[in-house]
């Protein structure tokens, strides 16, 4: 995605001759610390009010909350072919499928922008809700890199956990801040002033911000073992007992060959053998080196010798070795 400069200019030029403005578009906003950013977003046909005012101080509905957050970032449901018909209801309960905010309800819902299913629409939606439902929406825009920093807050424990990362970042990113005793209070009720607000600034964010481009993963390359020659030999300790001694050649003295494990199946055991990986911290002279390993199994078993495969974390899958 890029970076949308013509965007930017439009929003400045807005806030800029805005301000200048002697008349607002709501009679009630003029004093309103948000009084431009509300403006801004008149202008563009994200808010609108009733018979001139805005009411700012008023609290914001779920229902207008779902409505602000569709406008401002245009979500939709284009492309998206569906079984049947979606309804408001098949996402939020509680919701009228015939009310004003329905069709709102019905694309956050499938965006999935986090507001609670049991949500009654024409009741308050409080400002960690609207924290979490403006970030997710931020989301769907592209994924971003964000400061890698922790806000206290002093009532950080009145914060739902579900909540709280995304309560971060918009303070991190600062569409909104903390009073003067350092608090966010989650659980009041938000203003529609301060969720105008904060939806100008994570808009302006979006339009100024570059995603992150995501990394492609790189193929994971095959394992190569370090047990090189891997061969055995037997020797008769007595009438019941066979030394079994294992060689292998290794690239420098910080390699070694260990027993893994021994499988007796009927008449032979399967000498399970791995490589012991050197020290990462320690320097080795690369000198082609000899290892051996020794274990003792019954005379009465013919030994095959097996190596386990790191890359397979030390799974069954083998190569066998020549005696």
């Amino acid at each position: 995605m890029k970076k949308k400069p013509l965007l930017l200019l439009l929003m400045s030029m807005l806030l800029v001759f805005g301000i200048g403005q002697s008349v607002w578009a709501f009679s009630d906003t003029t004093n309103d610390p948000n009084a431009a950013k509300i403006e801004q977003l008149k202008q563009r046909g994200i808010i609108s009010g009733e018979n001139g005012k805005f009411q700012p101080q008023s609290k914001l509905s779920y229902a207008a909350a779902a409505s602000l957050l569709v406008k401002g970032f245009d979500l939709n449901l284009d492309g998206i072919n569906f079984v049947k018909k979606p309804e408001a209801t098949d996402y939020f309960p509680n919701a009228n499928n015939n009310a004003w905010y329905a069709d709102a309800l019905i694309i956050v819902g499938h965006h999935d922008l986090g507001l609670p299913r049991d949500l009654k629409p024409n009741a308050e939606i409080t400002r960690e809700q609207f924290a979490h439902a403006l970030m997710q929406a931020v989301y769907t825009t592209g994924d971003y890199a964000f400061i890698e920093i922790y806000i206290m807050l002093a009532d950080e424990a009145d914060v739902d956990p579900a909540y709280m990362n995304n309560v971060q970042k918009v303070l991190i990113s600062k569409f909104a801040e903390l009073d003067a005793k350092e608090k966010f209070h989650p659980k009041a009720a938000i203003t529609r002033s301060d969720a105008a607000g904060w939806l100008h600034d994570a808009l302006e964010f979006v339009a100024s911000t570059e995603p992150v481009t995501p990394v492609e993963p790189q193929p994971e390359e095959p394992y190569t073992s370090p047990l090189h020659d891997l061969k055995f030999k037997t020797e008769a300790v007595n009438a019941d007992i066979q030394k079994v001694t294992v060689t292998a050649t290794v690239p420098h003295p910080g390699y070694g060959i260990r027993i893994a494990s021994i499988i007796f199946n009927d008449q032979e055991a399967e000498v399970f053998v791995e490589a012991v990986e050197p020290d990462p911290d320690m320097m080795y002279p690369q000198v082609l080196t000899d290892v051996s390993v020794t274990t003792y199994v019954d005379s009465k078993y013919k030994v095959a010798l097996v190596e386990k495969l790191a890359s397979f974390g030390g799974s069954d899958a083998a190569v066998e070795a020549s005696q």
